[in-house]
């Protein structure tokens, strides 16, 4: 085995360490935030008032895998790129990804859906600011974070009803 080819395999076991890396650290936030969420959802969140047209658990589940999967993809787009084009970005994206584990301890731990609204405004923008700044460094990462944005837009509105009605 030549020194390039041994360099191309070093380098595909880079981008795949690299991948399964980034999906277990968004995998480990949902963790932790699936992990407080259920604390409440068997007492405290069916007790609430919601409007008809809140999706139930499963889907609910469902839908957050997918877009950790694609989040995970988003950030490892990001992280092969030229280092100094990255570190923002993926600084901008590690911390939307504590304040989306913030609106877990908030809405659930805290059980507060009104403080809970305040920091999903924030993490909307955050998600918004990871979103441009993954645009500028692959427009593929950009858009593998929009679904993720639209879906806290939706979760946003449903928080807001939430505090509202109850």
């Amino acid at each position: 085995m030549d020194h390039e080819t041994t360099y191309k395999s070093m380098n595909k076991l880079r981008q795949v360490v690299g991948l399964v890396v980034s999906l277990l650290i968004v995998f480990g936030i949902a963790a932790l935030g699936g992990f407080l969420t259920n604390l409440s959802v068997s007492s405290w969140y069916p007790s609430l008032n919601k409007p008809s047209w809140t999706p139930t658990g499963a889907a609910i589940g469902t839908i957050w895998t997918i877009l950790y999967i694609l989040m995970g993809i988003a950030a490892w787009i990001v992280w092969r790129s030229a280092s100094e084009r990255r570190q923002l970005p993926l600084a901008i994206y590690a911390i939307q990804l504590l304040l989306n584990l913030g609106w877990s301890v908030l809405f659930f731990g805290l059980r507060s859906s009104g403080l809970a609204l305040i920091e999903i405004g924030v993490l909307w923008l955050a998600i918004l600011a990871t979103s441009v700044a993954f645009w500028k460094v692959s427009k593929l990462a950009g858009v593998l974070m929009a679904p993720y944005l639209s879906w806290v837009t939706f979760a946003g509105v449903l928080n807001a009803l939430i505090w509202n009605m109850n």
